[in-house]
């Protein structure tokens, strides 16, 4: 039986970073950069006015205050995607609203509450050929410059940024459609069992459904994978193998279930006909029964998790290793999970010296974190997973954590409040 760092090191240094991909940025979102981003141009591409007001010179405005304005002539008016084309003179203005470029000639936009603008507005029947100045510019003043925000050639997004909605729109603003990305990694799911019966199907007398199908599908999804759902493989060697065997055009294979010690546990039996096995059990509760190796066929290599049947021992196993590797194939460099330090508002047992993943309510209140048992700690009571959202660890050298210690939690849903 071996700890959960080495377990995780093993299935780490067996899946690699998958290869590149080129999608619609939108597509995209969540997933890694595979090539660095640089800027073919300026954004803005011109001087814009940062405020609807009045393109000037700065020295036309010299001394303005609204006991002793500067008037200036109005030579027209500019809205944001299009060019004026005049020039701004000595005792000249133009009317510019936000994000239109500042035309040749002028070095200021003086705002419209600084003018004599809403005056003039109220008197019906008077054209705007003229404006009052009531405060003196400086050079520069409302006006954002050409690459101000991105330079033509800046690196913007080096080969492993993750593509979130801030760097979107980054690509949106450079005229990007595509992007070039690590692909998601395809992960096959087999649920193993003669007492599975799939959703929407009438339960027969001593059946379950296959929630766990569903419960690794959406983990998969959730941590950036394709989920590839392949039903139940029946508790038969050659029920699993041809099943198996459906599965190797995967990046990952999962399986729940037949990895335990009993009769027919047969995964690892087809493991070791299939490939090859690297561990089966890890010093953790739940899910101390899990496998790892590697699936082989026609001359292509799958890594293969074999998980836990009960619920959550599938989850939390989940957590701890499949999601780790999911991220390394999407080419993250970090795939730690949030740990918090958090107050116990409950006693947690660990009898038998494996590590202890206890669910958790994890809230946050006058800047402290507490974490609260949600309840029956079993592993086939899966509404256990549903009202947590983290972990309390239990080192496997404590035997019992006493309400109102300090622990650390492993989050899994970082929600709003936080």
């Amino acid at each position: 039986m071996i700890s959960v760092e080495e377990a995780r090191e093993q299935i780490l240094r067996r899946v690699r970073v998958l290869e590149p991909e080129e999608k619609p940025i939108l597509e995209a979102l969540g997933q890694v950069v595979a090539e660095d981003i640089r800027s073919h141009l300026d954004v803005p591409p011109l001087d814009n006015a940062a405020m609807d007001g009045f393109a000037v010179q700065a020295a036309n405005t010299h001394g303005a205050s609204p006991s002793s304005p500067r008037r200036l002539r109005v030579l027209g008016e500019v809205a944001a995607g299009y060019m004026f084309q005049g020039k701004v003179m000595a005792g000249t203005a133009v009317r510019i609203m936000t994000g239109a470029p500042v035309p040749s000639g002028a070095d200021a936009v003086v705002q419209f509450e600084d003018t004599d603008e809403e005056a003039q507005k109220k008197k019906k029947g008077q054209s705007l050929s003229e404006v009052e100045i009531y405060k003196e510019a400086s050079s520069g003043l409302n006006i954002r410059r050409a690459g101000e925000d991105i330079s033509r050639g800046q690196l913007l997004f080096p080969a492993d940024t993750v593509l979130r909605p801030s760097e979107i729109g980054v690509l949106a603003s450079l005229g990007r459609a595509r992007v070039k990305v690590i692909r998601r990694p395809v992960v096959a799911i087999l649920s193993t069992g003669d007492e599975l019966v799939e959703v929407g199907h009438p339960l027969p007398p001593g059946k379950i459904y296959n929630s766990n199908s569903f419960s690794l599908a959406a983990q998969v999804k959730r941590y950036g994978g394709i989920p590839r759902q392949l039903g139940i493989a029946r508790d038969n060697l050659e029920s699993l193998m041809a099943a198996l065997s459906t599965g190797m055009g995967s990046d990952l294979f999962i399986t729940s279930a037949g990895v335990s010690m009993g009769d027919y546990d047969v995964v690892k039996d087809a493991l070791a006909r299939k490939g090859e096995i690297g561990f089966w059990t890890v010093r953790m509760k739940p899910g101390k029964p899990l496998a790892f190796g590697i699936l082989k066929e026609g001359g292509r290599e799958v890594p293969h998790l074999g998980l836990p049947g009960n619920p959550v021992s599938s989850m939390v196993t989940f957590e701890q290793f499949a999601r780790p590797a999911i991220l390394k194939m999407l080419g993250r460099r970090s795939w730690d999970s949030l740990m918090l330090r958090a107050i116990c508002l409950g006693d947690i047992e660990n009898n038998d010296g494996r590590r202890v993943f206890a669910r958790a309510a994890v809230t946050k209140e006058d800047g402290k974190y507490y974490a609260r048992p949600t309840g029956p700690q079993g592993s086939g009571i899966l509404t256990s997973m549903a009202l947590a959202n983290g972990f309390v660890v239990v080192p496997e050298d404590v035997a019992l954590v006493k309400e109102g210690e300090v622990v650390q939690v492993q989050m899994f849903d970082w929600g709003e409040g936080f």
